[in-house]
């Protein structure tokens, strides 16, 4: 992975609310994955749709371990 190839979004916790960078891949086009919070550590399930039209247009949804985004 190269490093041209990452966005970076400002999200925040759905468990502690604390905010951080999240980087995405928009390569690799949409996808389900999991990324631990840097202060409490729990799981975050991140979702990623990104837009077929337009690779750099993508929404990003966070949810706690157990919600089905």
């Amino acid at each position: 992975m190269h490093e041209e190839q990452l966005t970076s979004r400002r999200v925040h916790c759905p468990y502690c609310d604390a905010p951080f960078d999240l980087l995405v891949d928009t390569t690799q086009g949409s996808q389900v994955t999991w990324e631990d919070c840097h202060i409490c550590c729990a799981p975050i399930q991140v979702r990623i749709e990104i837009d077929l039209e337009d690779e750099s247009a993508f929404r990003v949804a966070l949810g706690r371990d157990d919600e089905v985004l």
